[in-house]
């Protein structure tokens, strides 16, 4: 496989939609989608976040990776590369100058490491926006304060020295005594009473040649950060795969990499951990199974009942969620509920232990049919079939996952509904156009004042840099990420970039589509249950009971609902089962040929 050329595999193409009024837009492929953009950002922003990305996608070579769908966790993984190798040039960089100035300058050029090193710890005491107020953020603001004196203190000493201003006695030296008297008892010992007077004027100017040296490798390093957000990582630029420079110029290593991680994360073969099943789905949400016992109907000829034929009288109820409402046809407004493009289709999971090697995963179509055919009835433990449901919404951010298990056994008919939620991706990574742009759009008070800053913290950040870099070489030297035998899924990418929750109307759309999608679900069983010749009032009372949430079947008496988180419907029920048919669900007709 070359290297000069992103190759991008073909991406999983929906089913085809009803007829309506208004064609649906089109389907953004996986590597192109904003939640896949927000998250190639974010690795520019958070190295903890980047980190992470490269530990469990390159270096843990023996690792499955999780699936993504809707979103490319291979793209994410380049741009973690590219960003650290930037990382670590810009660091050498501020490392090579500051070599360079000790070997003019000594001991006296070492109380510019010193301000950025409690520049640096300041931000890491300080934590997050959302970390409690209190001792941490008073610690974080007495180590930046002494570290701006102290550059502030290197800074002016060295442009005095210099300018020859200097002078024990002088107007500096008079100076410098009432800037210490001003400071407080611990910063105060730090500064002494007048400056080195084994610092020569030749060394001062090397001083301040240095830290303008820093100073522009800072600029420099803002700069490409500015247009990497702008341009390479702009809603409208970055669709085109192949103009990314982090899809183009990556490595063998990194390209096979990426080959083998698209077809994990979109093969409807999961191969999983069996502390972490659903790993790269998102947080559970309400999982409840239900059992009923299979009670033949004394008015109707019982029939042959089975997994297949339960999730086959399934799948039509929800492929009606896609249609539009009769009213809204003809109407000349364009539909744009997300339900219009549900995904469904069927996977099987497979427990990672047993593999000699991560690319023995049986993902071809026919492995996965024969799987698929043996998994559907056999009702195993550790190979799993579940019919998946999929609903994008808010841009592939918000992602409704429901995975749907039927198995009969001992004249029992078991129900397993597991829903997972995907939330946006995190707020900091949404703001990097904006950070950029900041910059960008600042006058050049605020342009210096922002480029000072980042130069007093370049030394420190540089050290942090590359120490991070050696702990990581010294893991692998060490073995900590050689390869081992094959292991499911630790991390998900999409899910690491992701907030703990949703806004208002968010969680207003979960509820909306989990509920629309449980309540087919239901009325699909009942049908294949009626249909059989079986009784189905035990079943009706049964999802009222458990549903947590409303689902509503349309044959209990009186119109009984279970409402709210914790509702639980105690009303008699009496449903009963009209003879030769079924009234179905609001909106849609009752499915033929089965």
């Amino acid at each position: 496989m070359g290297t000069g050329t992103a190759r991008v595999p073909p991406q999983p193409q929906p089913r085809p939609q009803p007829r309506t009024a208004t064609p649906p837009p089109q389907v953004v492929a996986p590597y192109a989608s904003e939640a896949t953009r927000l998250l190639c950002a974010g690795t520019y922003l958070d190295t903890q976040y980047r980190d992470q990305v490269v530990d469990e996608l390159y270096l843990m070579e023996h690792r499955v990776a999780a699936p993504a769908l809707g979103c490319d966790a291979a793209r994410v993984l380049a741009h973690a590369m590219r960003a650290r190798r930037v990382e670590l040039a810009w660091a050498w960089g501020v490392l090579g100058a500051l070599t360079l100035g000790l070997m003019w300058v000594g001991w006296w050029l070492l109380l510019l490491v010193l301000p950025g090193l409690l520049l640096t710890l300041a931000r890491r005491v300080r934590g997050t926006a959302e970390a409690p107020r209190g001792r941490r953020r008073l610690l974080a603001f007495a180590l930046r304060f002494i570290g701006r004196v102290l550059l502030t203190y290197l800074v002016l000493t060295s442009l005095a020295i210099g300018l020859g201003i200097a002078d024990a006695g002088g107007p500096y030296s008079q100076m410098l005594a009432n800037f210490r008297d001003f400071m407080p008892g611990p910063v105060k010992t730090l500064i002494p009473d007048s400056g080195p007077k084994e610092v020569g004027v030749l060394q001062a100017w090397l001083v301040l040649a240095t830290l303008l040296t820093i100073s522009g490798c800072a600029t420099v390093q803002q700069a490409h950060f500015t247009r990497v957000l702008r341009d390479e990582l702009s809603p409208q630029r970055f669709p085109d795969a192949a103009r990314d420079p982090a899809e183009r110029k990556s490595g063998r290593r990194l390209q096979l990499l990426k080959h083998r991680i698209r077809l994990e994360q979109h093969a409807p073969l999961v191969m999983y951990h069996e502390a972490r099943p659903f790993c790269g789905a998102g947080t559970a949400h309400d999982t409840w199974v239900l059992a009923v016992e299979l009670r033949p109907d004394p008015a109707k000829e019982r029939q042959p009942i089975g997994n297949r034929k339960v999730l086959a009288a399934v799948r039509p109820f929800l492929e009606q969620l896609r249609e539009v409402a009769e009213s809204s046809e003809g109407e000349g407004g364009a539909v744009r509920d997300r339900l219009r493009h549900l995904e469904i289709d069927e996977c099987v999971f497979l427990p990672v232990e047993g593999m000699l090697h991560r690319g023995d995963a049986p993902y071809d179509e026919r492995s996965f049919e024969l799987h698929r055919t043996r998994a559907l009835e056999e009702g195993g433990e550790k190979r799993r079939h579940f019919l998946r449901i999929r609903v994008a919404g808010w841009e592939e951010e918000l992602v409704v996952t429901v995975f749907v298990r039927v198995h009969t056994q001992g004249r029992m008919l078991m129900l397993e509904v597991a829903p997972h939620v995907l939330f946006p991706v995190r707020a900091d990574f949404k703001d990097a156009s904006h950070e950029a742009y900041r910059f960008i759009d600042q006058n050049a008070l605020g342009k210096t004042v922002h480029i000072l800053t980042s130069t007093a913290n370049a030394p420190g950040q540089a050290l942090v840099t590359l120490g991070r870099r050696a702990a990581r070489g010294w893991r692998r030297l060490t073995g900590e990420f050689a390869g081992g035998p094959p292991e499911g899924p630790a991390l998900s990418v999409r899910e690491l970039g992701a907030e703990a929750g949703g806004s208002l109307f968010q969680s207003m759309d979960v509820d909306r589509y989990l509920k629309s999608v449980q309540d087919r679900i239901a009325y699909g069983v009942r049908t294949a249950l009626r249909e059989a010749g079986y009784q189905t009032d035990e079943f009706v009372q049964k999802v009222i009971n458990i549903s947590n949430g409303g689902v509503n079947v349309d044959a209990v008496a009186g119109s009984t609902f279970a409402i709210g988180d914790h509702a639980r419907a105690t009303a008699t029920v009496h449903a009963t089962t009209t003879r030769g048919g079924w009234t179905p669900p609001q909106g849609g007709s009752a499915p033929h040929g089965r």
